[in-house]
């Protein structure tokens, strides 16, 4: 059994909503995660908690929400539309969006453990030789810090090529703009095309296997080198 030309594509389309998503979320997930590793704001946890909410929300609840909130009668819908942007909701864009925030606390908080990790030890050196605060973030935190990027990186890209609920209530299922992978599988299985499902879900088995022996490899490096640095 081959993969059909719709398969290929959910399986393309996938890929680049899944690279777009962890692009954007070590973007926007590296300053929360250092500034909630740093905080001693009151804030720190109720943001903490707004961060981790994807986590135990249930994907339709998130995806009904932000279905609402961005379309044409929602606050986001509303200024998107006045950009002249019209709507995210059934566009690549608003998978990115709902991905994104979905995704989040999968990046943030591995982020977030490797700052804190750290300790002010390495900074408050970095301080001494008259590092600025721009220099030692971007000198010492982030490549002490790197462990964590790669996780947050490699579960932000795992989760967003595993969704369902949320890309299902914002995109829909339209072919080449917002039929992903797992919608695909699902699409097969009401046609009763088990071969197929068989062979798409094969592969994000494979994939997810493959993703969790990567992360707990960069978690027993870790831990070993805790060991030898005595910590």
């Amino acid at each position: 059994m081959e993969l059909s030309s719709a398969d290929w594509s959910a399986i393309a389309l996938t890929l680049r909503l899944a690279t777009t998503v962890t692009v954007v979320l070590l973007l926007l997930g590296t300053p929360i995660a250092w500034w909630l590793a740093r905080t001693r704001s009151r804030l720190k946890g109720p943001i903490e908690a707004i961060v981790a909410l994807p986590l135990v929300l249930p994907p339709s609840v998130l995806g009904f929400y932000l279905l609402v909130g961005m379309g044409p009668n929602g606050p986001v819908g509303q200024v998107t539309q006045a950009l002249g942007l019209g709507t995210l909701p059934f566009t690549f864009a608003g998978l990115v969006v709902g991905s994104v925030i979905y995704s989040l606390p999968f990046v943030v908080q591995p982020i977030q453990n490797a700052f804190q990790a750290i300790g002010p030890g390495p900074l408050e050196a970095a301080a001494t030789l008259r590092a600025n605060p721009w220099q030692r973030f971007v000198w010492v935190a982030v490549p002490m810090a790197r462990r964590g990027f790669l996780t947050g990186a490699v579960l932000g890209f795992a989760h967003t090529v595993g969704e369902f609920g949320v890309v299902l209530m914002i995109g829909g299922n339209i072919p080449n703009q917002t039929r992903v992978v797992s919608v695909q599988i699902y699409d097969h299985v009401e046609a009763l095309q088990y071969s197929q499902a068989h062979w798409l879900a094969g592969i994000l088995l494979v994939f997810s296997f493959a993703v969790l022996l990567l992360v707990y490899g960069l978690q027993h490096q870790r831990q070993r080198a805790g060991l030898n640095l005595g910590v």
